[in-house]
C-alpha cells in the first residue's frame, strides 16, 4: 500500500532575518526527519534581494542541512529543471516582502503549481511575513501601501493569515475588521517570535521564542450583535529554549 505523505506548512513570526538566537530556524529543521535536510530559500517577495540571500546562507550553511536559493528575477532553470529542483527539497522557506508581487511572479513562472505538488509530496513549506501569507486563501498585507486585505493566495491553508500582529501599528484592528466584515475569512494571527505548524490542515504545534508572544485564532462573531465584530482566541504556545539552557519546569 502506498504511504500518503503528510501535507505540512509552517507560519513563522521570526527566524534568521530578525532573530539572533536561531530558535525558530532550529525548530523548522527539527520538523524534518532527514539527517541533512535540503532547504531552499525563495526570496521572491523581496525581489531576490542579495543581502537577504546572504543572511539566509550565513544562517543555514552553519547548520546540519544543505541550503540553496531559488532566484526568479534572474532565472537560470528551465521549467523541467525548476520542477525537479523544488521537488527535491525537504523544506521550502519563503522570505518576506510584498505578498501580491510574490504571488504574481510565482504564477508567471509556474512556481505556484510546483509548490502545490511539493506540498502534496510531503515537502515542508514555511515562511515569514509574505512567506507566511502566501499559503492561505487570503491575507492581511501592506503590499499596496496602506494595510488592507488580499483575498488571494495559494489556498494550501484554509482561511487567512495576518503576520506582525503585535509589532506593526494598526495590524490588529485592521485584521479584525477585515474578518468581522468577512472581506477575509477567519484565520490565524501570528505575533513576532511565534511558529505555527499545520499538518493536513490542522494546527499540530505552536511555539514561541518569547514568553509573551502568542498565536491567535481570529473568527467573525456569529452572534446577533448589530455591530460586526471578530472574536480573538489566544492559543497556547510551547516556549523554545536554547540548547545550553535548562528546560523550564512544567
Amino acid at each position: 500500500m502506498a504511504v500518503v505523505a503528510e501535507r505540512r506548512l509552517a507560519l513563522l513570526g521570526g527566524g534568521f532575518s530578525t532573530d539572533n538566537d536561531g530558535l525558530l530556524d532550529d525548530w523548522v529543521l527539527d520538523q524534518v526527519r532527514a539527517p541533512r535536510p535540503r532547504v531552499c530559500f525563495v526570496p521572491t517577495a523581496s525581489g531576490d534581494a542579495p543581502a537577504y540571500v546572504e543572511q539566509f546562507l550565513a544562517a543555514y550553511q552553519s547548520r546540519s542541512c544543505e541550503p540553496s536559493v531559488l532566484r526568479l528575477f534572474r532565472r537560470e532553470l528551465d521549467d523541467d529543471a525548476l520542477r525537479t529542483f523544488l521537488l527535491s527539497q525537504d523544506v521550502v522557506y519563503v522570505g518576506g516582502g510584498n505578498t501580491a508581487n510574490l504571488l504574481a511572479v510565482w504564477r508567471a513562472h509556474g512556481v505556484d503549481r510546483v509548490l502545490r505538488e511539493a506540498f502534496d509530496r510531503g515537502t515542508l513549506l514555511c515562511g515569514i511575513s509574505a512567506g507566511a501569507n502566501c499559503w492561505a486563501e487570503g491575507s492581511h498585507t501592506d503590499s499596496f501601501g496602506p494595510l488592507t486585505h488580499l483575498p488571494d493566495g495559494l489556498g494550501l491553508l484554509s482561511g487567512s493569515v495576518c503576520p506582525h500582529y503585535d509589532s506593526e501599528a494598526g495590524r490588529r484592528a485592521s485584521y479584525q475588521a477585515a474578518v468581522a466584515t468577512r472581506v477575509l475569512p477567519g484565520g490565524w494571527a501570528v505575533e513576532d517570535g511565534v511558529g505555527a505548524l499545520f499538518t493536513d490542515g490542522q494546527l499540530t504545534d505552536s511555539v514561541t521564542r518569547m514568553p509573551q508572544a502568542c498565536l491567535y485564532r481570529v473568527m467573525p462573531d456569529g452572534g446577533s450583535s448589530v455591530k460586526e465584530q471578530a472574536l480573538e482566541q489566544a492559543l497556547p504556545c510551547r516556549l523554545l529554549v536554547e540548547a545550553h539552557q535548562p528546560t523550564p519546569p512544567a
